[in-house]
């Protein structure tokens, strides 16, 4: 079935604004559709209508700042250590907010969870123990939809804790089950004895917020796919390992960015053939291990994945300013 015209105009627009050549988007028209002498009207008309025009001057100041995060990138990678994601034990307040979280770079700090009960207490016998009779909500169906993670509302369902914690136990390596920050809202309320087990880490975070922060547990194999918060987020680890691959905040243009803080990359298979650009993209990879924080700053694409069996908690409550959503706009196709 033919696409409608108006369908083409805009494909050429947007190659047109992308900075193409036109005699490229006019020959990958498809000749089913239109005869050479209907490629070339149709892209002559594009070049020729002051709204292209007006919108090319806009892409033009577009690309001065991509210009510009790409200098600040190249930068970046000059700076020792800037391919890695550094380790640092206990590190003191001052050097944590001057130079990871003002300076929006990574860090995993080592040390910090060791007053933690929930590191020696925490186990499926616990859980279940404690609150395996609360109703919790989780996500379910995740393999069976490409977009899982955009339509997390679509995949909520609710349970009993108990069988939710049976269910990882025995599931093996798969992703189509996980307890995310995005079911936030109803499981805190049920898993509230487990902030029992938590000590604020008041090195970095407001004990006083009522932001008490986020649980997930899922088993080995699960995804979260490429995209990035509008806040700065602490992940600790308490139980299990995950592997996370980031990308920096002034490689965006890199990522495919198609819809409001998403990728269209698979980080776990990149198709380079699909996504040339991503070949320009630094990432840096880390695995997290059980009692590690790891810091991952404002606007940083991340993937993760679940090599085990694993509880995460989350936190965005730090002490320094960290409402950057408030601003925010791009909630829709880019």
């Amino acid at each position: 079935m033919a696409r409608p015209k108006d369908d083409w105009r805009r494909w050429i627009t947007e190659n047109l604004l992308l900075g193409n050549p036109p005699e490229a988007i006019r020959d990958a028209m498809p000749r089913a559709e239109f005869t050479a002498e209907e490629a070339a009207a149709e892209v002559s008309a594009a070049l020729a209508s002051p709204y292209v025009q007006g919108g090319s001057r806009v892409a033009n100041r577009l690309r001065k700042r991509e210009w510009t995060l790409t200098v600040y990138g190249r930068l970046n990678r000059m700076r020792a250590n800037g391919g890695t994601i550094e380790r640092r034990e206990r590190l003191s307040r001052d050097e944590f907010f001057e130079q990871y979280y003002f300076q929006n770079r990574p860090v995993i700090i080592t040390g910090m969870l060791k007053a933690w009960p929930a590191c020696t207490k925490w186990d499926f016998d616990y859980f279940r123990e404690r609150c395996g009779a609360e109703e919790v909500e989780v996500q379910f169906g995740r393999e069976s939809d490409e977009n899982y993670e955009i339509n997390g509302p679509q995949h909520k369902r609710m349970m009993r804790f108990r069988d939710y914690v049976d269910m990882v136990e025995n599931a093996g390596t798969t992703n189509d089950f996980y307890m995310t920050a995005n079911n936030a809202s109803r499981n805190r309320e049920a898993l509230d004895v487990l902030w029992q087990d938590i000590d604020p880490v008041t090195e970095y975070l407001d004990g006083d917020s009522p932001d008490k922060g986020f649980f997930w547990l899922g088993p080995a194999g699960t995804k979260t796919p490429y995209h990035h918060d509008l806040t700065n987020n602490f992940m600790a680890q308490v139980i299990g390992r995950k592997h996370i691959k980031m990308v920096p905040l002034h490689d965006t243009a890199y990522i495919y960015n198609n819809l409001h803080c998403y990728s269209e990359v698979d980080a776990s298979a990149v198709d380079y053939e699909r996504f040339p650009l991503m070949r320009k993209a630094q990432v840096l990879e880390c695995t997290l291990a059980p009692g590690e924080l790891l810091f991952i700053p404002i606007g940083w694409w991340h993937y993760v994945e679940g090599l085990d069996a694993t509880v995460t908690m989350s936190f965005t409550n730090f002490l320094r300013y960290n409402d950057f959503a408030s601003d925010y706009t791009t909630y829709q196709h880019l």
